[in-house]
């Protein structure tokens, strides 16, 4: 059965690190829904988050072969992870502005910017409420939706 997982990988942050891992994930035929990047505060590490669906034996070999690769520090792969998502929204200036506050403050998010022309929206909230805030704002003829990809952290 096929299942969402997300691996949280922690590696020396040098060129090509993220070729090699989607090298992986490529050269095996694993899917990658979401990933995202950053360094770690204070280190030469960075953090790669990586979303990714299939069954369990899918995710032993992900495990296990990002292991073996050279930069990889380690690989935290937990059901029990707290995970974000982001998005950036541009809505046409002629809308409600009042409503589509109201809507972005039910998602934890609100009007970042505004010009004669757009309002610029940010939401940061679990990836299936933003899934949701995504049909409720289509009611305001978004222009432009970026999403981020998703971060996790452990609860423990």
């Amino acid at each position: 059965m096929k299942k969402r997982r997300i691996i949280s990988v922690t590696v020396l942050n040098e060129h090509s690190v993220l070729s090699r891992i989607s090298g992986l994930f490529a050269g095996r035929g694993y899917n990658i829904e979401s990933l995202t990047v950053a360094p770690l505060q204070n280190s030469e590490l960075s953090r790669i988050t990586i979303v990714t669906s299939g069954d369990e034996k899918v995710f032993e070999q992900i495990v296990k072969q990002l292991h073996k690769l050279i930069p990889v520090l380690s690989v935290i792969e937990d059901e029990d992870l707290i995970e974000k998502e982001t998005i950036l929204a541009k809505i046409p200036i002629d809308q409600s502005i009042s409503d589509i506050d109201a809507l972005c403050k039910a998602y934890n998010g609100g009007i970042a910017n505004a010009n004669d022309k757009y309002i610029i929206l940010t939401i940061t909230d679990n990836p299936n409420r933003i899934d949701c805030f995504i049909k409720a704002i289509k009611q305001f003829k978004p222009k432009e939706i970026i999403r981020s990809g998703v971060i996790a952290i452990e609860q423990h």
